[in-house]
């Protein structure tokens, strides 16, 4: 018998509400960046030899996208048994499913190897990559919002955000010191692979750790009241149509920025501005930690009033579009300054993202909608977008890159527009 002395010593203390969201989120977007990077410097060369190169890293760009469309199949696998059975189950599910795929693809044989088989396994790999992560943002977003204070739901939910650029600078990092140790031929021949093995030791300590909490208060409330709905999908789409939408639009800028400003900055600045590429990883690392000092200062800044800095934020979002090309082809201080607005503005549209989006639906859907409008974002503003980006740099000028992130911008005001403040909202009700 499990007597009240228990249950108060079982309750989860902040220092590990805040850990456990945010090392899982971090092992998530390490596994998903070091993708990213080789699908631009490694894949095309490896994995979609052909004679000319643009097309080997379309292609490459190609299954990058995979992943994306994956992610609502797992946000509607994981966020059914998350709003069923609960948090903490399900999320250490879902980093299971990413740390696999990871672990897979770097001991993956290339083309020369296996021909046509080496893609289709790519690609497959890929599509659980996006499996995973589609059930492991909403989870880790709810494991700190639900066990958050009412007025730090905001500076709680900024923790697995803070995943976001801790796992691009521990990707990053080891590619610019592979690419430093190890000559071009040994990166291509075995280098690229050292990260996605090595993944599965924090895939490990991700696990151990989400392993030792216990599930949210306002979940077990929730369970104890019989809240729980059969097929938490459905009835998402049937009674919560209006908040899925707006959720998806409120996250389109933030994927079309994010991805505008790694994928595909990183692909134009080493192929058409002939960069060196531990030279542009070094600009990207240095913009990813303008990324992380605004993910907090927003988050804080959105205790106050979730959808003011969200508005405002949106706005220079737009404006911005407007300036990335004159600055990434003004030469090194263009494109060091473009990548620190870019990634600060990144940072302050993405720390209070989760708890807004979150807070758009009740606790026995939360999961499964939050997850679904995350990952209905991802499809529209981040699967294509380095693709999209590359054809209209190519095709009209690198200025219809930024016009396109504008758009995005407009797209996601109108999202902000429709819902409701939600910082007074009682997350137990």
């Amino acid at each position: 018998m499990i007597t009240k002395e228990t249950q108060r010593k079982r309750i989860n203390t902040p220092r590990q509400v805040l850990f456990a969201s945010m090392v899982g989120t971090t092992v998530e977007f390490f596994d998903f960046y070091i993708y990213a990077t080789a699908a631009v410097l490694v894949f095309p060369r490896l994995f979609f030899p052909t004679h000319d190169p643009a097309s080997s890293t379309l292609a490459s760009l190609a299954t990058f996208g995979i992943a994306f469309l994956a992610r609502p199949i797992g946000s509607a696998l994981f966020g059914h048994f998350g709003d069923r059975i609960g948090r903490k189950r399900t999320l250490v599910l879902a980093l299971s499913t990413m740390g696999l795929s990871t672990f897979i693809i770097g001991v993956l044989p290339p083309y020369a190897a296996i021909g046509i088989t080496a893609p289709l396994l790519l690609a497959l790999c890929r599509f659980g990559q996006g499996i995973g992560l589609g059930g492991e943002w909403g989870g880790a977003v709810l494991l700190a919002v639900e066990n958050a204070p009412p007025n730090k739901r905001a500076f709680y939910g900024m923790f697995p955000q803070l995943g976001a650029p801790a796992g691009f600078l521990l990707s990053g990092g080891t590619f610019l010191l592979l690419s430093r140790w190890l000559s071009d031929r040994q990166f291509f021949a075995f280098g690229w692979r050292l990260p996605f093995i090595a993944s599965a030791v924090l895939v490990l300590l991700g696990l151990y750790v989400r392993l030792t909490i216990t599930e949210t208060p306002v979940f077990q409330a929730s369970v104890q009241r019989a809240e729980q709905v059969g097929v938490p999908m459905f009835t998402v789409l049937r009674r919560h149509t209006r908040a899925l939408v707006a959720g998806i639009l409120v996250c389109l800028a933030t994927f079309v920025l994010f991805y505008l400003m790694t994928v595909f900055a990183l692909s134009w600045g080493t192929t058409a501005l002939h960069y060196e590429r531990g030279r542009f990883l070094l600009i990207q690392l240095f913009g990813i930690l303008f990324f992380a000092a605004t993910i907090p200062a927003s988050a804080l800044m959105a205790e106050r009033g979730r959808r003011p800095v969200m508005i405002g934020v949106t706005v220079l979002i737009g404006i911005f579009g407007f300036v990335l090309a004159p600055l990434f082809t003004s030469g090194l201080t263009g494109a060091v300054v473009m990548m620190a607005l870019g990634l600060a503005l990144m940072g302050m549209t993405y720390g209070p993202l989760g708890t807004v989006v979150s807070e758009l639906f009740p606790t026995p859907v939360r999961y499964t909608g939050s997850s679904l409008a995350f990952s209905m974002a991802g499809i529209l503003g981040a699967s294509l977008a380095p693709y999209i980006a590359m054809k209209l740099a190519k095709d009209y000028g690198l200025q219809y890159v930024g016009y396109y992130l504008t758009a995005s911008a407009v797209l996601t005001l109108a999202g902000l527009l429709l819902i409701r403040e939600t910082k007074d909202d009682d997350l137990t009700v």
